[in-house]
């Protein structure tokens, strides 16, 4: 009977072609819809994926890695006195302005690294050496920076050209891959002492706190120790990246604008299939009704409609993960798009494509259910 039914399925091209591309193009959306959330929320916790330690300190109103409230220079000392704590060094993070040699001006985001240890610095240097970021006036500029501070030039800017950065001198020494801020602008690395100079000045110049626990010492309970003695925000690397994405989640239009591309592509999907799916069973019905009236009990011919639908929903699926899968790729490659598939997704986007499978399906088995064998006679 299954092999009856396939042969039904693929003899009417037409609503084979028309049944599959609307699985494919509901896939499609909803694939799309969710790697493009999961992307945008990476890139809000980017400072965090660029610069990996296991704590992190801010002020107790901060919320999220990119919120910068200052703190006072002595914080620093008071979580170093916090037992548990192996190391303690500052962090600047702040928006700034390069100003390059022809006069224009592009948005960076400026991060100053410890002037002893430089902890947090980019593991992913393209070309110079980290180590020349001890020099004076010096600068690690990330690949994205090199493609939007060298718009208009002759030549792409790199290691040894200079900028200006609050009227001071800003010189490449290095060139790093790095991931995307949610900003749009790109990372420039530098001392922390030297951050604090090319900064506005302010009071309070020092953005974060990196910490580590001591050997043996679990991130959570050091994080929670500092938290308790000093009266400061503190977070483990996990909890900070959660808290950063639930504050975008809950205070940004983006989960509903996606959620709205989803919805749509399970609804098309779950349209298209169905009023398809249900017009090849009316095309159909002589036939069904032929094998009713040759022994075929409504099991069997329920079972040849589900079969129908499970294969029509896995060659969908598959193309259209397929699709999104190539088009991801590329985009990837020139890193402007922010896309980020887990493997969450294609097991979500399975079970919705199941639904609507199911939910074809069904269509079509109540008109089969009701069907009377004497039609075939008529």
């Amino acid at each position: 009977m299954i092999r009856i039914a396939l042969k039904m399925l693929f003899g009417d091209r037409g609503k084979y072609v028309m049944l599959v591309s609307g699985i494919t193009f509901a896939t499609l959306l909803m694939v799309q819809g969710m790697s493009l959330f999961c992307g945008l929320m990476s890139w809000t916790y980017s400072t965090m994926r660029n610069v990996r330690v296991p704590i992190w300190v801010a002020d107790p109103k901060v919320e999220q890695c990119n919120d910068n409230k200052p703190m006072r220079d002595t914080d620093i000392t008071r979580v170093r006195s916090v037992e548990g704590v192996a190391w303690a060094v500052p962090l600047y993070q702040g928006i700034s302005m390069a100003r390059l040699v022809d006069g224009t001006s592009k948005m960076i985001t400026l991060v100053g690294l410890d002037n002893n240890t430089l902890i947090g610095a980019p593991t992913r240097i393209i070309k110079g050496r980290l180590e020349d970021l001890r020099m004076p006036n010096t600068v690690i500029l990330d690949d994205f920076g090199v493609e939007r501070l060298s718009a208009g030039r002759s030549r792409p800017i790199g290691v040894g050209d200079v900028f200006e950065i609050n009227d001071r001198e800003a010189r490449i020494v290095a060139i790093c891959k790095s991931y995307r801020s949610f900003t749009g602008g790109p990372y420039v690395f530098t001392t922390y002492d030297r951050a604090v100079q090319y900064a506005p000045n302010q009071r309070k110049m020092l953005s974060f706190i990196l910490a580590a626990p001591q050997p043996g010492l679990s991130e959570h309970e050091v994080a929670h120790r500092i938290a308790g003695q000093t009266g400061l925000a503190s977070f483990t690397h996990q909890e900070f990246m959660w808290s950063t994405i639930m504050w975008y989640v809950k205070n940004t239009g983006i989960p509903i604008n996606v959620g709205t591309i989803v919805i749509i592509g399970f609804l098309i999907g779950a349209a298209i299939s169905g009023q398809t799916f249900y017009s090849f069973v009316l095309e159909n019905t002589r036939h069904f009704a032929a094998l009713r009236a040759m022994g075929a009990s409504s099991g069997e011919l329920c079972g040849m409609l589900i079969a129908q639908a499970l294969l029509v929903g896995f060659i969908g699926f598959g193309t259209g993960l397929g699709l999104v899968s190539f088009m991801g790729n590329n985009l990837l490659r020139l890193g402007k798009v922010p896309f980020l598939m887990i493997w969450q997704i294609p097991v979500i986007v399975g079970v919705a494509v199941l639904v609507i499978v199911v939910i074809s399906a069904l269509i079509g088995i109540i008109r089969i259910v009701r069907l009377e064998p004497a039609i075939v006679f008529r």
